[in-house]
């Protein structure tokens, strides 16, 4: 590209982003003016509407994402509950009465903090939830009084457009969601505005970074993938955790932010649990997302699946050992069990993003702790135990988001906090708490 070309398309850029944003400072304005009750039924509305139209929504993210259509029948049901919760959120967290006589000299003063809009919210969502993902960002912006410009992935463009026009079928006012086609110089674009007051993002590291670095002062929520710890301890139940961790592993073809990718199974049910496992994946039946018997579906692109089995090839290279897996055809790759993965391979630092499984040999409850906080990041964890005592000593010491006792790593409820520790994570999800990260309480109090 010439010096002329380059500057040419960032002046196209630039103007596109200038033109979202005047279409969202209207919707700033009109979004701000809708009464509480409007918020509410206007989602409430689509929630139903989404509820109509199910088979059609599933359709859609199949078609885009590669989900089985069981798998994308259940994002969509999910993404009606994300509704009703932000219909919840706009009539219930108004704010609350501040007590300022309580405290001395304020005798006579009496108050409260109302909760607010930001004004504009930059919204930018991936490929592996494509529905419920943005139902998750507009929902909690619409009921907190925001106007949204929704930047979903390209690879799902057709989804987001599904939900942002049952909203509009709902009533909600054209402006209020923008949604951008573009590219990532489009995004960087946006990211900078002034009048975007916060940023949120689900996506990968490196571009978190890229947006850190262009956005200046504004409130930024980032969910930024994991790699999660399954540890089985050896009273757990071995059937439940065997079942619990096959499906956690292999959801959506492992393309999930909370999927169980490290699982540490203590030594004395190692042998037991690694070849019920192993079976368990070879039953997997991966292929046509729209047939109801299919598993596992294709990732999003070939590329990816080829880097999927570039880190296998890795991993192997530097004295992993594969147990079953590792065939790929185009967009599918066939479940993927390995052990025996060195601890400075990228397999076992890195999230996969893929339907790999590393199998992990520990001996005390101290060195499974320490295994699962290896990592920088960290959204959730998994316990299998039988044990009060052990389960509540690993829910304290693991250090992640939240910890699912006798469940996968990828156990969530759309009502729940949703987020990462150390360095996986910058606020949380979960429609009340987004809710409360896209508003900003204002204080009143009358000197009587």
């Amino acid at each position: 590209m010439t010096l002329a070309q380059s500057t040419a398309s960032s002046a196209t850029t630039d103007g596109a982003a200038d033109s979202l944003m005047d279409r969202a400072r209207t919707g700033r304005s009109i979004a701000r003016a809708l009464p509480r009750r409007q918020r509410h039924q206007i989602l409430d509305r689509a929630a139903d509407l989404l509820h109509e139209r199910e088979t059609d929504a599933a359709a859609v993210i199949v078609a885009e994402a590669g989900k089985t259509i069981r798998q994308a029948r259940k994002e969509a049901r999910r993404a009606q509950t994300t509704l009703s919760l932000s219909a919840e959120e706009a009539r219930r967290n108004a704010g609350e009465v501040v007590a300022f006589d309580a405290y001395p000299g304020s005798e006579n003063r009496r108050g409260w903090f109302t909760r607010e809009p930001l004004g504009i919210i930059l919204a930018i969502t991936p490929y592996n939830d494509p529905l419920n993902l943005v139902a998750h960002k507009v929902g909690p912006a619409v009921a907190g009084g925001n106007a949204v410009i929704l930047k979903p992935s390209p690879h799902s463009m057709r989804t987001a457009q599904f939900l942002v026009d049952l909203l509009l079928e709902a009533g909600l006012p054209p402006e209020v969601v923008t949604i951008a086609h573009g590219d990532t110089a489009l995004s960087a674009a946006l990211v900078r505005q002034r009048d975007v007051r916060m940023v949120s993002f689900t996506g990968g590291f490196r571009t978190a970074e890229a947006i850190t670095r262009e956005a200046g002062i504004k409130k930024l929520t980032m969910e930024l993938g994991g790699n999660a710890p399954v540890i089985v301890l050896d009273d757990a139940d071995i059937d439940r955790a065997v079942a619990d961790c096959v499906s956690g592993a292999f959801w959506a073809a492992g393309q999930n932010c909370v999927g169980a990718q490290r699982l540490l199974v203590q030594r004395p049910v190692y042998a037991r649990f690694r070849a019920q496992f192993v079976a368990a994946a070879e039953a997997l039946i991966t292929g046509d997302p729209h047939d109801e018997r299919t598993d596992v579906g294709p990732m999003i692109t070939e590329h990816e699946a080829e880097r999927a089995q570039r880190m296998v090839a890795q991993a192997m290279a530097d004295g992993g050992q594969l147990l079953t897996g590792n065939i790929r055809r185009g967009r599918w790759y066939t479940p993927t069990v390995l052990e025996d993965v060195p601890l400075n391979c990228a397999l076992w630092a890195e999230e996969a993003f893929a339907p790999i499984v590393i199998l992990q040999e520990f001996d005390s409850d101290d060195d499974g702790l320490v295994l699962a906080n290896e990592i920088d990041f960290a959204l959730h964890a998994g316990v299998f135990t039988t044990s009060l005592i052990r389960a509540m000593r690993f829910a304290d010491g693991i250090e992640a988001g939240g910890v699912m006792v006798n469940d996968s790593s990828d156990y969530r409820i759309d009502a729940m906090p949703f987020g990462g520790a150390k360095y996986g994570s910058m606020g949380r999800e979960g429609v009340r708490f987004a809710y409360e990260e896209m508003t900003q309480p204002k204080v009143v109090a009358l000197n009587l």
